[in-house]
């Protein structure tokens, strides 16, 4: 035996109602059965449970990668820096010109190489992983 209930929904509410029940080609009363079976169905609350823990899991991963991606971008501009800092001696005061012409030239080259890895969807940071691969199992040292 079914028991009747009467409800009252706010006109989006109803109208949402109306539009799932014509695309599934449902009565509203077994769409809203359904949708209430499932609200009070104790397995419904673990799976939205567990595919919450998914997504959470997922972006855990993601930023845990952003943050490796980011410490390593930073550790090579330092180390970069450090290098060069290291091995360029000091222009004498003529040579200047010269210098800034040549570092313009090396830098628009250095620009377009960039470039063209991104239009190609290269990255250095998608290389790391299997750097750190080779030489950590002792095949590539």
């Amino acid at each position: 035996m079914r028991a009747r209930l009467c409800l009252t929904l706010p006109p989006d509410l109803l109208g949402k109602l109306n539009d799932l029940a014509d695309r599934r080609k449902l009565s509203r009363s077994a769409v809203v059965e359904a949708a209430v079976a499932s609200f009070l169905s104790p397995d419904a609350q673990d799976m939205r449970e567990a595919a919450f823990t998914r997504r959470l899991d997922r972006l855990s991963r993601q930023t845990a990668r952003l943050e490796r991606d980011l410490r390593l971008t930073a550790d090579t501009l330092a180390l970069f820096i450090r290098h060069w800092l290291t091995i360029t001696p000091p222009l004498p005061s003529d040579a200047h010109a010269t210098a800034q012409v040549k570092g313009k030239e090396r830098f628009e080259g250095f620009v377009e190489t960039l470039g063209m890895r991104l239009q190609q969807g290269n990255s250095f940071l998608d290389e790391i992983p299997d750097d750190i691969a080779q030489n950590t199992d002792g095949s590539n040292t």
